[in-house]
């Protein structure tokens, strides 16, 4: 199996964000690269670099409003007198279906969902290349591989078509699910992080060729609070389309299996010609957020569960934090998944 990466993903490097209320370090820090690119190689993976593919396979998930905002955003705020060093929210509209905003600190309200995703300088950049990542890795898969990783960083997961949230700029898992639309007509997204995949159920959610199913912590006290509940499932001709399934605090490989059970029932029941895995790492009993109780050795079980499906596959990257097992979770994923036989 190949994998894409490439080094400008390493140069967003956010500062600081709130948690409870209370400045913390932010935790997506660039440290997780190295981290993941040795757990992709003990898999087994070759790494390559993936090529620029322009703005096209973003932009037919995200709106060009919120695009140019991602681009132009960081040299605006740098012309506010006493702004911050990075891009971070102080208002939020409790509607977003009326007037857009002219500036640059009420367009930061509208397009940025918590302080969790500062923009920096470098940001823009950084997520463009990972997104592009994600472009080759479902590019590869169209060509038959029967499978490729793209280490995307930042994550992308909680990014809506116009609004950035949860350390995520650019949806790396909606980008590969529409590139591989190009040749299949259904395609499946099985989000296996511990926050639930809100971003990706937002941009599908009216969308009957997109399945999206998530496994995740329970909203109801647990980030992103206000999506990801059961009852969630789709509008429109997107009804019946989506599935959460919310775990309760604490659960450990058994409960998570089983409810992987569920998630490729309803999998198979769409007949998707593709499949795109959000894999998250910080379900991991040890990850910082901690949880869920996933361990090693239940990663394993997870990849060759999902392999099981026998589907053309993108696994993409979402979360996973600083810990000491970050590396070896990923390669425990990769090589049940069938990382060291391709």
């Amino acid at each position: 199996m190949k994998a894409f990466y490439a080094e400008e993903q390493k140069r967003h490097d956010p500062k600081a964000f709130l948690s409870s209320g209370a400045p913390q370090p932010n935790p997506e820090k660039p440290e997780r690269i190295e981290r993941l690119l040795a757990g992709a190689r003990s898999a087994g993976l070759t790494v390559e670099r993936p090529k620029k593919h322009g703005l096209g396979p973003v932009a037919a998930v995200h709106t060009p409003e919120y695009l140019d905002f991602l681009e132009r955003i960081f040299s605006r705020w740098q012309r506010i007198e006493g702004a911050s060093a990075e891009v971070i929210p102080n208002i939020h509209p409790i509607a977003r279906d009326g007037s857009y905003p002219a500036s640059a600190v009420g367009q930061a309200g509208y397009h940025m969902a918590d302080t969790a995703c500062p923009i920096s300088a470098e940001t823009w950049d950084s997520a463009l290349w990972s997104a592009w990542s994600a472009v080759e890795a479902a590019e590869a898969v169209m060509a038959g591989a029967p499978s490729a990783y793209a280490l995307c960083r930042p994550p992308g997961h909680h990014a809506f078509a116009d609004v950035a949230g949860g350390f995520c700029f650019i949806n790396n898992s909606a980008v590969a699910a529409q590139v591989l639309r190009r040749q299949a007509p259904r395609v499946a997204i099985l989000d296996v992080d511990l926050h639930h995949g809100n971003g990706t159920q937002g941009i599908f959610y009216a969308r009957p060729d997109v399945l999206t199913v998530s496994l995740h912590a329970d909203p109801v006290r647990f980030y992103p609070f206000f999506w990801g509940h059961a009852d969630e499932r789709g509008e429109g001709p997107g009804l019946g389309y989506n599935l959460n399934l919310p775990l309760p605090r604490k659960s450990a490989d058994a409960a998570f299996l089983a409810a992987l059970a569920t998630a490729f029932q309803r999998i198979r029941a769409f007949a998707p010609e593709a499949l795109v895995v959000a894999l998250g790492l910080d379900a991991f009993e040890g990850d910082p957020f901690g949880g869920l109780s996933v361990t090693t050795p239940g990663f394993s079980r997870i990849g060759e569960a999902i392999a099981g499906l026998g589907l053309p596959t993108v696994i993409v990257q979402e979360g996973g934090y600083l810990c000491d097992a970050l590396s070896d979770n990923l390669t425990a994923f990769l090589t049940g998944f069938g990382g060291k036989k391709d």
